[in-house]
């Protein structure tokens, strides 16, 4: 019964790391225009580090790689040309919600 209990807390807390390791993938945003130096602007409850024609926020939020994050990114450094993660990138629909804040500044 000991191993029994002990095996099943060993694959809950896997479970949890695993979660833990897929909400935290990296939210990426390409920038239609180079920002000039380097900026850490803060969206969605994450920092962004942006360089050149990129920002990244290593460290993302549950709510980074939502259209609101990206709207608040794009206020600072301008349009972007792709928002979100590896396995979830925005879709054109979703793009032009987000850069539709850059007139707005």
């Amino acid at each position: 019964m000991k191993i029994n209990f002990t095996a099943l807390a060993a694959v809950a807390l896997l479970s949890a790391f695993a979660s833990d390791a897929m909400a935290a993938q990296a939210v990426t945003a390409k920038l239609q225009a180079p920002v000039e130096g380097r900026k850490k602007p803060v969206a969605g409850d994450a920092v962004f580090v942006c360089e050149a024609d990129s920002c990244v926020a290593a460290s993302p939020s549950g709510s980074t790689g939502s259209v609101s994050s990206c709207r608040q990114l794009v206020r600072v450094v301008g349009a972007v040309t792709s928002f979100g993660t590896d396995s979830k990138p925005f879709d054109a629909d979703k793009l032009g919600r987000c850069n539709s804040a850059v007139a707005k500044k």
